[in-house]
């Protein structure tokens, strides 16, 4: 099993920046890939990032250019770089890691991850 923690959400006005973090710890080393996906109220959770083992990186078209994800495999730790932030961002972040071998954008789907975490707000204020 292996557990991930979220943190460094909170509330923002729009135009700034924000950097999330996903910490992993237990089994992690078997984890090919780690995501970023997001859930705005009353909407259904989608896929924000990816980043994979190789380190090949992943986006959602609508979020290239603002967000960024980035890897310290050290310490198993996730980043999600966020800039330029605006209202429509406001969402619940959640980590998710993937412990099967896919190729490419195969890591936008949600059911591809086995281990998630609890989940961090995000709000963006106008």
């Amino acid at each position: 099993q292996a557990q991930l923690v979220e943190s460094g959400g909170g509330l923002v006005q729009a135009g700034d920046s924000l950097r999330l973090s996903c910490a992993a710890s237990g089994r992690t080393s078997g984890m090919y890939a780690m995501g970023w996906f997001r859930q705005a109220p009353g909407k259904e959770r989608e896929f924000a990032a990816a980043i994979r083992w190789t380190g090949d990186t992943y986006y959602a078209p609508s979020l290239k250019g603002r967000f960024t994800i980035s890897r310290i495999s050290d310490n198993n730790t996730v980043y999600l770089q966020m800039n330029s932030l605006k209202p429509e961002d406001t969402a619940v972040y959640y980590c998710a890691a993937s412990s099967q071998v896919y190729s490419g954008f195969g890591y936008r789907d949600a059911p591809r991850y086995d281990y998630w975490g609890q989940g961090t707000q995000v709000t963006v204020s106008s």
